[in-house]
């Protein structure tokens, strides 16, 4: 006897192509050992400036500043963060994106299409949302600047770092196919070179872009 045509259809995760230098941590679980294995496989290599005596104190460095990282998405519904760990040019990227599950119509499914426009002219304070195309199907895609608050610092220490610095951000918002109530959001942040409006940070956005654009989802 045949599946249902929900149990066939309805996916049980995603796959994208990443560019070289960047990694995948699970925040579910699996969210220690990718750690070590960043620690120890990925980061040989430190940026120019650091002395030889100080690289295992950078690399340690680095490992608790992803585990913060790590906390704070996965407080957020996180289910996977992403990001570069491998110095290009001798500096280091400082850009990362999130895959969360985000809760939309779980108690009374909304129409996907409802739930795109709703969000597209909302919550955006200076930029825009656009309906767009993901893995086939219509989904949202919103781009704005965030400028910290000198005035209100922040309490988390997880957030200090980010708070410190304006960003330019960048979300999608997925519908899972065939699963109403189900969505997906794949969140972007970048401070760039320290000028959000840089062609170097447009082309950190450029390639988020391009990421996004090989998502699909998986059904095995």
């Amino acid at each position: 006897m045949s599946a249902p045509k929900s149990e066939t259809r309805s996916p049980r995760g995603y796959e994208l192509i990443l560019p070289p230098g960047w990694v995948r941590i699970p925040l579910r679980e699996g969210t220690k050992e990718a750690l070590e294995k960043i620690l120890f496989s990925h980061m040989g290599q430190v940026p120019e400036g650091i002395p030889r005596d100080d690289a295992m104190r950078f690399r340690l460095d680095m490992r608790r500043q992803l585990e913060r990282q790590a906390r704070a998405a996965r407080r957020n519904g996180g289910l996977d963060l992403y990001l570069p760990v491998l110095p290009r040019g001798g500096i280091f990227l400082m850009a990362s994106f999130i895959v969360a599950e985000l809760p939309i119509g779980q108690a009374h499914p909304v129409p996907q299409q409802a739930v795109i426009t709703q969000l597209a002219n909302e919550g955006v304070p200076d930029g825009a949302g656009t309906q767009v195309d993901v893995a086939g199907a219509p989904a949202l895609r919103r781009a704005f600047r965030s400028i910290p608050d000198e005035g209100k610092p922040s309490s988390a220490p997880e957030a200090q770092q980010e708070a410190a610095l304006p960003t330019r951000r960048v979300d999608y918002v997925i519908p899972v196919p065939d699963d109403a109530g189900r969505w997906i959001s794949i969140n972007f942040s970048t401070p760039g070179d320290g000028d959000i409006d840089s062609e170097f940070t447009g082309v950190l956005v450029e390639l988020f872009d391009a990421v996004v654009a090989t998502f699909k989802w998986s059904f095995e």
